[in-house]
């Protein structure tokens, strides 16, 4: 039954084909077109076509050759040198000089206080010289001697009045604290209210200024500091005048002044002595 139909039920195709040759073709040789209407279907022209179109894209194919070459090289004009390829290594960045840190040494030079007006407290004139050390010995002992007399009237009257004194730490601070009560007030009210000490007024001596004049009280107060200062450091300011070039003393350094057994100079420059009663200005 099947032998005997000669077409497709649903399609109406031939039940049986013409024999075709299966000798192979070269995939370049295109078949004539005759032949191509008369055997080759619709799908075979196609897929020529497309052949046809991907050849022409990568270029044309030899007459000998049935397979299209594939292009592993660049044609000579598209290559370039290793040298004009741009680097494409990643280029990280650059990495910064070392800074040398320049150390400059300044050497100070050399002070030179000989310019100085008034680099160090000289006496400026030679008609009102600094008194002798042992005339000061004698006032400074006659000072030492009131003082002494004072402080022991006051702890005769402390006792007199109920007062205990032992020999104990806390009467011992108490004792020097009074002491140096009694020494500031002495030397403080003495320097700065009539100009010298007890004892210095009675060996004749006075305080004066650099210049020969007498002092004014702000010096007069910075004076009394210096004394101060020279008890505070166990006297060690009364002896630095055995060492002096001048024969200066702390206070004497401090406040610009020194102590005279000369008539001072007078307040109006002139070179008469002033009366010995005019303690300071």
């Amino acid at each position: 039954m099947l032998d005997e139909t000669e077409s497709c039920s649903f399609c109406d195709a031939a039940a049986s084909e013409p024999e075709e040759s299966l000798e192979p073709i070269a995939a370049g040789t295109r078949l004539s077109t005759q032949t191509e209407d008369s055997t080759e279907s619709e799908w075979r022209q196609e897929v020529s076509r497309r052949i046809d179109q991907y050849r022409a894209r990568r270029g044309r194919p030899r007459p000998d050759d049935s397979q299209t070459g594939l292009p592993f090289r660049e044609p000579p004009a598209l290559q370039k040198s290793a040298t004009d390829m741009p680097d494409r290594r990643r280029v990280g960045p650059a990495p910064r000089p070392n800074r040398i840190e320049r150390v400059e040494i300044r050497i100070q030079p050399e002070l030179d206080f000989s310019a100085a007006p008034d680099d160090r407290a000289h006496p400026q004139t030679a008609l009102v010289p600094v008194a002798s050390l042992p005339e000061r010995r004698a006032a400074a002992a006659l000072d030492a001697l009131f003082l002494g007399l004072t402080y022991a009237g006051f702890l005769g009257l402390f006792r007199s009045l109920g007062g205990q004194i032992a020999l104990e730490k806390m009467d011992a601070a108490v004792c020097f604290a009074v002491a140096s009560l009694f020494y500031t007030l002495y030397f403080s009210l003495f320097t700065t209210l009539a100009g010298a000490t007890i004892g210095m007024q009675l060996r004749g001596l006075v305080v004066v200024h650099l210049d020969g004049t007498l002092p004014d009280t702000r010096q007069l107060l910075w004076r009394s500091f210096g004394y101060l200062l020279s008890g505070a450091a166990f006297l060690l300011g009364f002896l630095w005048a055995l060492w002096d070039e001048d024969r200066f003393t702390w206070q004497d350094r401090i406040s610009h002044t020194y102590v005279t057994a000369a008539a001072p100079v007078s307040l109006f420059g002139s070179l008469d002595p002033m009366p010995r009663t005019l303690a300071h200005k």
